[in-house]
């Protein structure tokens, strides 16, 4: 009995692990269906077509671009959230240990009034109205010198100098004769007595026009005796700036001999450079400084702008007059000048080193979110010392990169060429998957082809090449204007020759070659992480 009870059991324990065990694949079966609809929920969702050469250009449906190039699909998670916008392609990402890095910072665009402070360079110069130049119309010498240095003060009608002349002698003579010979013939009439009378007044005019004075005539007519010397005077209370009589020189009619300048009143001549000539009017304030007196402000207003530009340093010069007393301002100090210009009224504006300036187009680089920038191009207006007005692209309250924008400009456009800069998270996120990068985006990837070199425009920096296939971007071979990064990587090159070459995507539709290799090319030095 105890061996059937023993037989029993063990038929009753075979029973229930043979159960177990055939049980075991229908589940493993029943695990399978729910497993697929899994898999399926992984799969990539198609958002739309971009344009494969970078345009601004997207589809929802497949098609072909003009050159028979098929449109790219773009998935979820490749624009990182930014479906359907042409914008996104532009957007730099940058990631957030780099953004530190780079010590980059923000500042909302914001209203205000933009008050203005124009500062120009200027001289003394002595007042033109009151320039004063002594010369004789007759030829003669130097007799003797009254005045003779450089600098001295003069009064109105001071004597300067004394100058002998024959030609003065005879004139003085002839009148002198005409007169006494008037005299004689008062009590004749006729012809005699007009004729003389004639003789006597060109005479006196021909003195006269030698700038003999109404004294000198009178002591002539009366005494009837030539003076050997004439003494001329100062014209006007000033300072004598140039003498150039010597004694006992010989002159000519013309000559200068004295320059005499009265200093009561001087001119500040300003040079305003050009840009800033557009917000200067007559009748402006101007606070003048000059080095010799520093702590001490003149003030004055623009009387005069020039209607000249120095080509040279491509400014124009105004004109301040200020008064003298006590002489303190020397023709030839140096001045700074300062305009102080009200702004118009609250406009929106940004810090100027927002901008970053292409010489073609102005750029501000826009925070989106925190490692995320947008390049826009905007229209700029007034500046004062730190700001600069936006008059398109920019609202008030956005937030704009005002520190490092340029090296996120440059490590943005390097980003191709070096594959160091910092990666979204959705592009790594891609790239942990197994996931193809979107082609034709500057996300680090150097493509290269091989083709010929077919023309070359030194002034546009560019070349055309008809190149083969580029695997990397699924392009066809085709024929395609580059962008040349520096004019050494010719070298010899010349239309017709064979080339391979590597180039990036600087910006949409914009493809840059980094490397150019030939026969004769100029090899160019390797790229180096920055």
């Amino acid at each position: 009995m105890i061996a059937v009870a023993c037989l029993a059991l063990a038929g009753s324990g075979g029973y229930w692990l043979g159960k177990q065990g055939g049980d075991q694949p229908a589940a493993t079966s029943a695990q399978a269906p729910a497993a697929a609809p899994a898999s399926a929920k992984q799969e990539r969702k198609l958002l739309y077509y971009r344009n494969p050469m970078g345009l601004p250009d997207t589809s929802p449906t497949p098609k072909k671009d003009p050159m028979g190039m098929d449109y790219i699909p773009v998935y979820e998670g490749e624009d990182d959230g930014a479906a359907g916008t042409s914008g996104a392609s532009s957007q730099i990402r940058i990631g957030t240990e780099k953004v530190q890095k780079l010590g980059v910072r923000t500042e909302a665009a914001s209203l205000r009034t933009l008050d203005k402070t124009i500062r120009a360079a200027g001289r003394i110069e002595p007042d033109e109205r009151s320039l004063y130049t002594i010369t004789a119309k007759f030829e003669g010498y130097v007799e003797r010198l009254h005045v003779n240095v450089t600098g001295q003060a003069v009064g109105k009608g001071q004597p300067l100098f004394e100058a002998y002349s024959p030609e003065l002698i005879s004139a003085q003579r002839e009148y002198a004769i005409a007169a006494q010979g008037l005299q004689s013939l008062k009590e004749a009439g006729g012809d005699a007595q007009n004729g003389m009378a004639q003789l006597a007044a060109a005479s006196l005019a021909r003195l006269k026009n030698w700038d003999i004075s109404e004294e000198q005539v009178k002591t002539l007519t009366q005494s009837g005796e030539a003076k050997r010397t004439l003494i001329f005077r100062s014209p006007v209370n000033g300072i004598v700036t140039e003498k150039k009589a010597v004694q006992g020189m010989r002159f000519m009619p013309g000559e200068v001999l004295y320059q005499i300048a009265n200093l009561s009143t001087v001119w500040i001549i300003a040079d305003v450079f050009e840009q800033d000539i557009g917000l200067v009017k007559p009748g402006t304030l101007a606070q003048i400084r000059i080095n010799a007196y520093p702590g001490r402000v003149f003030e004055g207003a623009i009387t005069y702008i020039y209607p000249t530009l120095k080509a040279e340093t491509r400014t124009i010069p105004v004109r301040v007059e200020l008064a003298n007393p006590g002489q303190l301002l020397k023709p030839g100090m140096f001045a700074q000048m300062e305009l102080a210009i009200r702004g118009k009224g609250k406009v929106v504006t940004v810090p100027a080193s927002a901008v970053i300036d292409s010489g073609v187009r102005q750029i501000v680089l826009v925070q989106l979110q925190e490692g995320r920038f947008e390049p826009r191009e905007v229209k700029l207006g007034a500046r004062s010392e730190d700001h600069v007005e936006v008059l398109a692209g920019i609202k008030d309250g956005e937030a704009v990169v005002v520190a490092a924008n340029f090296l996120i400009d440059a490590e943005s456009n390097l980003k191709a060429a070096v594959g160091g800069f910092g990666t979204a998270p959705a592009s790594a996120a891609s790239a942990a998957s197994g996931a193809e990068a979107a082609p034709g985006k500057a996300s680090g990837i150097e493509h290269r082809a091989e083709g010929k070199l077919e023309a070359i425009d030194a002034k546009a920096g560019t070349v055309t090449i008809s190149h083969g296939p580029v695997a990397s971007l699924k392009w066809p071979g085709m024929t395609m204007d580059f962008i040349l990064a520096n004019s050494g990587q010719l070298g010899n090159l010349k239309p017709g020759a064979s080339v391979a070459f590597s180039f990036v995507e600087r910006k949409p539709g914009e493809w840059l070659i980094i490397k150019l290799e030939g026969a004769g090319a100029a090899r160019p030095a390797a790229h180096s992480g920055h």
